[in-house]
Formats: structure tokens, sequence, C-alpha cells
């Protein structure tokens, strides 16, 4: 044989045995930095649009199938193939329950196909376990997506400090005008989305690749690799506190705590513990000296009456609320600290930005007064509309408007709903809605297990977290890797994913695509790691 024709050969062979894993690692990278510019609308007057990285998905499905077909994937030996199966089934029967039992979603075209857009971006998120489990094959490979998700951390921390203090372009979801693709700017305090839809995404993400940094840097022996983890985690957690978010803030130091208390399990705790005081002492002083996020939790100390206000706000759905002509979006966006003002559109920068309210006392996070707008209709059917003070509830008094929302409307709903079919919920999309034919323009509970609850109810709560929760036994004791690094991927995985534990009591974390693709995407990594001991017997890296 020739020896051109060879090469040729080997490097066909070669490439058809590293597609998956090759295709991995450029999803791992693109997803997350490629901003949230939409291709085209899904349906009329909805925020959630086509993007790229959905007809990249869908592609690589294609591949992924014809894979499998030839044997190459297979699905079915992941261990939590069952339990995302059995998920994705208690969400479609809880549509149909929805539909022709509660009567909680319409049974019209544009009601049916929000329910199923829904659906099939679960769908989506959790294509990437499947994908990675069977890409990655080697623990060199394991190496380079490491290192590919601290490039990520890097890439779009640089990228942050540039939306920060030069103005480079921010691309929102904040709302449906923001998510057709305005190009936008930051001014001087607003808090840094980066490539993300926004801050809480671009935090919860952090909280996922921030462990990733440190178990690099403790766990692997090469000077290299361990300078790129320090700088990926420098970088990362400086943008973290870019964010402002509170959340995001308090994830990461479970992350943290649970990824050195595993360490444990494979480092010396003399080392170990010099890490975590330096990791400790570095967060706490970047924390107190650097960007908004410490005056931000001075809106959560008055815990004083916490108790009593969960008990009036949150478990009484049906409590009359003062009217408001701003959505749930609108009244979201308002969140901000004192010196916080919202992105603004690219060409109207340095524009006057209009009057600023002169009312009275504010929430301690609305930067702004606007008031409520009132209608009125004469005896000749003739509107007029006058305006009032807005009527903030206690909790937004006490406790911050962003708190407020979610304790007044956002988590009742959730429970009504859940309240309406204890074992399926209210279905999909359901949550937002004041009545029955609203078509809500997003999807927001900020809180997933009451998000969980209330759109699938008891049985899709149970496997949902049940799931998550597998995976974190599989990672810990079930699928034990051979090498430290092996392991220590496993740990981080582990620290981040509990870290999002924490995050969905306020965020809805598992629905936001970049973060619920990264998620699925390291869990696949996960349990890949495990698997490569069978492969390999006892290469390593160390």
């Amino acid at each position: 044989m020739k020896p051109y024709v060879r090469r040729t050969r080997n490097l066909l062979e070669w490439f058809d045995s590293n597609l998956l894993f090759l295709i991995s690692a450029f999803l791992l990278v693109f997803i997350p930095l490629y901003p949230k510019i939409p291709l085209a609308d899904v349906l009329p007057g909805y925020i959630v649009r086509v993007r790229l990285e959905d007809l990249l998905v869908a592609a690589t499905v294609v591949v992924y199938v014809i894979w499998w077909i030839r044997g190459k994937a297979n699905p079915k030996l992941n261990p939590l193939f069952w339990l995302v199966i059995g998920y994705l089934g208690v969400g479609l029967i809880s549509g149909i329950a929805a539909v022709a039992v509660t009567k909680t979603i319409p049974a019209e075209g544009l009601h049916l196909a929000k329910w199923f857009l829904h659906w099939v971006r679960r769908v989506e998120y959790v294509f990437l376990l499947f994908l990675l489990t069977d890409a990655v094959k080697k623990s060199k490979q394991l190496m380079v997506l490491a290192g590919l998700i601290v490039g990520v951390v890097i890439v779009a921390g640089i990228y942050g400090f540039g939306q920060k203090y030069y103005q480079w372009p921010v691309y929102s979801t904040m709302n449906r005008e923001f998510a057709k693709g305005w190009r936008l700017v930051l001014t001087e305090h607003a808090r840094v989305p980066s490539t993300f839809a926004g801050h809480y995404d671009l935090g919860a993400f952090l909280v996922l690749a921030l462990p990733v940094t440190l178990m690099l840097v403790v766990t692997v022996k090469s000077t290299g690799w361990r300078c790129l983890g320090f700088l990926g985690y420098f970088i990362g957690y400086t943008l973290l506190i870019l964010t402002a978010s509170r959340a995001s803030f308090l994830a990461y130091g479970a992350a943290t705590i649970v990824l050195f208390g595993l360490l444990l399990a494979v480092k010396p705790w003399k080392r170990l513990l010099g890490w975590f005081v330096t990791v400790t002492v570095f967060s706490a002083v970047v924390f107190l000296t650097f960007g908004d996020l410490s005056g931000r939790f001075a809106h959560v100390f008055n815990m004083a009456g916490l108790r009593g206000m969960i008990e009036d706000r949150v478990f009484q759905a049906d409590k009359t609320k003062p009217k408001n002509y701003l959505t749930l979006t609108d009244q979201l966006a308002l969140v901000a600290d004192k010196t916080d003002v919202p992105p603004i559109r690219f060409r109207e920068q340095g524009a006057e930005s209009g009057e600023q309210g002169t009312g009275g006392e504010l929430p301690p996070d609305v930067y702004e007064e606007i008031p409520d707008l009132v209608a009125t209709v004469s005896a000749t059917g003739e509107a007029t509309f006058t305006t009032k003070p807005r009527q903030y509830s206690d909790a937004a008094f006490t406790y911050g408007l962003s708190s407020a929302i979610r304790f007044d409307v956002l988590w009742p709903r959730a429970i009504a709903g859940w309240k309406k079919n204890i074992l399926l919920g209210s279905g999909y999309s359901t949550l937002s809605k004041t009545y029955l034919m609203d078509f809500t323009e997003a999807e927001s509970t900020d809180n997933d297990y009451l998000r969980a609850l209330g759109e699938t109810g008891i049985l899709g709560f149970g496997l949902f977290f049940g799931t998550v929760i597998y995976l974190i036994y599989l990672l810990f004791k079930g699928h034990p890797a051979k090498s430290l690094f092996e392991r220590g991927i496993q740990f981080s995985i582990i620290a981040g994913t509990v870290g999002l534990l924490v995050n969905a009591s306020y965020i809805d974390v598992f629905e936001a695509s970049k973060v619920a693709f990264a998620f699925w995407g390291l869990a696949g990594m996960g349990i890949a790691a495990g698997r490569i001991k069978r492969r390999e017997g006892k290469e390593g890296e160390e």
C-alpha cells in the first residue's frame, strides 16, 4: 500500500474514532461563548428563539444516532438513561393531563406548541449527557476538555471585563425586545453578563466551572496545567463578583467547601488546608473590596419576620395584590444595586435617560420610581389613563423587590400550579399565567424546586432531582476512577452540582440553556471518567 494511501486511511480511521469527541469539545466551547443572537422566531410573541447552537445540537443528534446504529455509541449503557427517559416521559404525560384533565393548557395550537417547545428543549439539554459519556474514551481527552472549560472561563472573563470597562457589546434576553438581538452596552455599575443571556446565567455557569479550575490547581502535578487552573480561577471568581448574583455567590461557597471536603479522600489534609485558607481569604478580600456584590447582600441582612412573611406571601397564592401595568419581566428588570442601571441600546449611549421619579420611599434594590398606570372608562366607553404611586409589599421593603417578586408572585403561582395536580403538575409553561388564555412571553419561577413541582408534580420533581442525586452517587461511589486527575474531575463535578442545587433555590438554573448544556455535558464527562478505568486499566496522567 502506498504511503499516502496509508496515511489517508489512518487519518480517516482516527477521525472516525474521535468525531464525537471533537464535536463535544467544540460544543463545550461554542455554546457558552457564542452570544444569544437569534436566527428566527419559534412562536410569535415568544421570547425563546432559534439560535445557532440549536441547529448545531440538532445536527449532532443526527451524527450520534448514526454512530449508535454503527455500534460506536450506545446511550442505553449510560447508568442515567432510564431515569432520564422516565423524566421526559412524565413531562409528556403531564402535558397531556394539563390539556385533557386539569385544563391548564388550552387545546389551541399556539399554547400546545409552547408546551412542546419546552419539552423539546429539555431533550436538547440532556442529550449532552449521552454525547459526552460516549465521546470521552481516554484520560488525555478528559484533560483536554478540562483545559477547554478553563479556557472558556478565561475568555468569558476577558469579554466580561471588556463589557464592564470598554463598552464591548452585550446581547441579553432580559425582555422580548432585547432578545431580538439588540446590541447593548453596560453603564458604569451594571452587572456583567459576558456572553450569557444575563448575569444570573453567567453566575450559575461559574458555579459549575470554578471547581474545575480549583481541581487543576490542587490535583495535577504539571506546572503548566496548575498555572492555567489558577489563572482560570482568578479571572472566573472576579467575574463572579461582577455578576453581583447573591445566589450564585452562596452556591460558589457551597461548591468550594464540598470540593475540598471530597479531596480529603485523595489528598493530605495539611496540604488541602493551606489551599482552602488561601482560597477563603482571597474570596473574602475580593468580595469586600471589588464590585457591588457586598452591597447587594446588605439587602438581605434584615431577616426579622422571615418565617411569618413566607407563611403570608408564599402559601396564600390567591391573596389580592396591587395590579401593575409592568410585566414580571419588566419588574425583575428594575432590580438593581443603588448604583446600578440596566443595559441601554448601543445607539442610545449618552442620550438623555429621562427624569428620575421623585416619589416616596423605595425598596432597597429599586433605582427608579415608576408609577402605576390606572385606566378609567367613561359612560361613553372612552378610556383615560392616570398615574398613581406604585404600591410595594412589606416584603419588598424588608427584603428588596427581587425577593419580594418571588415571595409575592412567582412562588405562590408555582405552588398553586402544583395543587392543581399533585402528581403531574399543571404542565410546562403554565406557572407565569394569571388567566388560562394568557400567552406569557417568558417563563420564570426563580426556584427550580417549586418550578418542577408546579409544572410536573411530585413525579417529575422526583425523577429529575432523583437523577441529579443519583449522578452525585455515581461520581462519588458507583463509578470511581483510577487516577487522581480523573477522581478530581468527578469531585469537581459533584461540587459544581451541589452548587447548582443551592443556586436552584433562587434561580431556574436547570432551564437556563447555557447552564443546562454545561451541566449535562459535565455530567457526561464525570461518568466517562469512571469508565476510563475499564478501557485503560491503570493508565493515568500522573
